[in-house]
């Protein structure tokens, strides 16, 4: 699992973003966690090793308690990484993995151009596209001359 995924999977339970909302005010043992959230002090531990394991928390020794605090750059890389997802262009054309002249044509973008002959109901594809039946491909397509499926197969 990506750190990205483990973060996300930490973040993902009520208990632990209710933990990191309230570390993020003030730096607090695990018997202040337990009695702000009414939660067994055995709990918060399991929920702060969690934490821990997703590099969201570290904990500092202070006499006789550990106190945590929440690591703000990995929340601020959290932040960074879902605005440069937000931030992505989608394809205009789509994608497609139709082996036709046309495709697996990356542009500078990483994107793979749509053939022109594209499926219109690719939840109807079974298998890969070059292995269309002419009844497939007359469904998807309508008129089976020179389409890049046909063609490939004579």
């Amino acid at each position: 699992m990506s750190p990205f995924s483990t973060c996300f999977k930490a973040l993902g339970d009520a208990t632990r973003f209710k933990i990191i909302e309230l570390l993020l005010g003030h730096d607090l043992c695990v018997g202040a966690l337990a009695r702000r959230l009414k939660v067994s002090e055995a709990a918060i531990s399991q929920h702060l090793r969690v934490l821990r394991e997703a590099g969201l928390v570290r904990g500092e020794k202070r006499g006789y308690w550990t106190h945590y605090t929440v690591k703000t750059d990995v929340l601020e890389k959290i932040a960074d990484d879902l605005k440069q997802m937000a931030a992505r262009e989608k394809a205009s054309e789509g994608v497609c993995f139709r082996t036709s002249p046309q495709t697996n044509k990356q542009t500078t973008k990483g994107v793979i151009h749509m053939c022109k002959d594209c499926c219109e109901h690719p939840e109807k594809l079974k298998g890969k596209p070059e292995d269309c039946s002419p009844e497939q491909i007359r469904e998807c397509h309508g008129d089976t001359r020179e389409h890049p499926c046909e063609t490939e197969k004579k």
